[in-house]
């Protein structure tokens, strides 16, 4: 029982400190990691077809690549995959998702949680992945933390009304 009541109290903390982080955002906020990712990326491609690598338009599609014989790790994934699961393995490494499930396993059902939060996760990245440029443009950082703070919240309340051996 004492579990359960940290459980409430942690995500009724998470859900206000959103809201109240929330609040205290400029609505801009966010738009400089947008631009500083964007020219990131600009100058990476800038490098790659400098080096012969890479020629062509990477976010049409028109991309051709010169043979290269790959090695070690590179000859079973590409760059790309190794950059994208370090950077989402890194960025969710002890984030407030990580620790909410990490408490929903130790209540609950640990194959039911396991299951859950890789489809969860998988849906939530891949929506930020294939939407991530409009979305970027249209919602901000703000309004985004706002709503998490609403859910962390209904996640509290509704424990309160479940209960744990409901």
């Amino acid at each position: 029982m004492k579990a359960w009541k940290s459980w409430r109290a942690l995500f009724a903390f998470f859900g206000l400190k959103m809201l109240k982080d929330g609040i205290n955002m400029s609505g801009d906020e966010g738009m400089e990691e947008l631009e500083e990712v964007q020219s990131d990326l600009k100058k990476k491609e800038d490098e790659l077809e400098e080096s012969g690598e890479v020629a062509g338009d990477v976010e049409a599609g028109t991309v051709g690549t010169t043979p290269k014989v790959r090695s070690g790790i590179h000859a079973i994934v590409s760059r790309v995959f190794l950059q994208a699961f370090t950077m989402t393995f890194l960025a969710e490494w002890g984030d407030r998702s990580q620790l909410a499930t990490i408490i929903l396993a130790a209540r609950e059902d640990v194959t039911g949680v396991t299951i859950g939060a890789v489809i969860g996760h998988a849906l939530c990245t891949g929506l930020a992945v294939l939407g991530g440029r409009m979305v970027a443009q249209k919602i901000s950082v703000k309004t985004v933390t706002i709503i998490g703070g609403i859910v962390f919240l209904i996640f509290a309340v509704a424990s309160l009304i479940i209960g744990p051996d409901s």
